[in-house]
């Protein structure tokens, strides 16, 4: 097992929505030093007050909850935060670096670019991205074999991170990526860490749940189309995520997830190309929860009160299954991962949701016509199932 003790000094870059939560869960477990950087002192300061002072998971929270570690407060812990804007001097020291910029490839290689230039030669950089290439960020970085991916699903209260490997990553370097993650506390439980064979657009949950917007895009537009209101799309999907749809993307965030499918439209097929809806609300400035307004108003802080009795009755819960348990087979042909055990375990722990192998195997036959079917109507060839979802040979590979 190799040895992280010389691990002191961690970095995160980005101090967003994610960003700041891995600032908090580092602290949290131990480090002697935490570098908080962003690209105004401003947004420093206001990811450090959501770390002290957020209501359901901030240290301070956390303190009343009785769920620091003995002895410790949140003032404590916070002694060992440094803010830093400016980003030579937030890693010149840093024995391991956490990336969380936006999901915009061109902002992260640059990026990239001067983490190798401004960090020691052994520091490991590990993107929290659910979607961009860690062999393209390693490419930027001059270090290829010190990069990974390391995406988050919710850092403080969800166990998953999944990490996986670029082209030229060294195999040291995911051991230090998989035991700094096992080292970092959730509230949730124990982690969970999933590690990829090799790389793929959105990894394994993102990459299983995120890519069934390619469907769910065409539904928001036909739903503008037929004026069919959100609320109702939302108690559609209810069976399938107690959220409903619209609220999980305003959770997410609609740019976020409008970036995603631009990069899925370039990784896997066009027809990943966000839709009208989703591109105006993105374009209007309206991404969601993070600024108050998205497909609903969020401006009270609360979300919408959806009633599972009024349905739109438009929405095919058995398509989105499909697709998800196509998408896994997808993962398999391509040796992404070995089983789909792994599938199922980081859809189930990243959406607490069930995995699309224990939802669909007994019925992929079925399935499979569902998508043949919706891919006529729609005309959306990604939407046809896979040889190894129509044969069921994924059956023999469940390890």
């Amino acid at each position: 097992m190799v040895d992280i003790s010389y691990i002191k000094n961690i970095a995160v870059i980005g101090a967003g929505i994610q960003g700041h939560a891995i600032a908090q869960v580092a602290l949290m477990a131990g480090f002697e030093k935490v570098f908080l950087n962003d690209l105004t002192m401003e947004t420093i300061d206001k990811g450090v007050s959501l770390i002290k002072n957020n209501p359901r998971l901030g240290l301070k929270k956390l303190e009343s909850d009785g769920l620091l570690k003995a002895g410790e407060t949140a003032d404590l812990i916070l002694k060992r935060l440094i803010k830093e804007p400016d980003l030579k001097k937030t890693v010149e020291q840093a024995d391991f670096v956490f990336e969380a910029v936006p999901e915009v490839m061109e902002i992260k290689k640059e990026v990239y670019r001067k983490l190798g230039e401004y960090t020691p030669k052994a520091t490991v950089l590990a993107s929290n991205t659910s979607t961009m290439s860690p062999t393209k960020l390693g490419e930027a970085s001059g270090k290829p074999e010190n990069v990974i991916g390391m995406h988050f699903f919710g850092p403080i209260r969800n166990e998953l991170i999944e990490i996986t490997k670029g082209d030229k990553t060294s195999s040291k370097t995911m051991e230090i990526g998989i035991a700094v993650g096992n080292k970092l506390p959730s509230t949730g439980g124990k982690r969970v860490i999933i590690q990829l064979e090799k790389e793929t657009p959105g990894h394994i949950a993102n990459r299983v749940v995120v890519s069934s917007y390619i469907y769910i895009n065409w539904i928001f537009d036909q739903a503008r189309e037929r004026n069919i209101p959100f609320e109702q799309l939302d108690a559609d999907f209810m069976e399938l995520t107690p959220r409903g749809i619209c609220v999980l993307a305003d959770t997410v965030g609609l740019d976020t997830l409008y970036n995603v499918l631009k990069y899925y439209s370039e990784t896997l097929s066009p027809e990943f190309t966000p839709g009208k809806v989703l591109s105006n609300l993105v374009e209007n400035g309206d991404f969601g929860v993070k600024t108050g307004k998205g497909f609903y108003d969020w401006s009270k802080g609360s979300p919408p009160k959806i009633d599972p009795s009024k349905k739109a009755g438009f929405v095919d819960v058995e398509v989105l299954i499909a697709h998800m348990l196509n998408e896994g087979c997808r993962l398999l042909e391509q040796g992404i991962v070995k089983g789909y055990r792994i599938i199922d375990k980081a859809v189930s722990v990243g959406y607490r949701m069930p995995g699309p192998f224990s939802l669909g195997k007994r019925n992929y036959k079925h399935l499979s016509n569902k998508l043949e079917e919706i891919s006529e109507v729609s005309g959306i060839t990604y939407l046809k199932p896979c040889s190894l979802m129509k044969s069921g040979e994924f059956l023999k590979m469940r390890k």
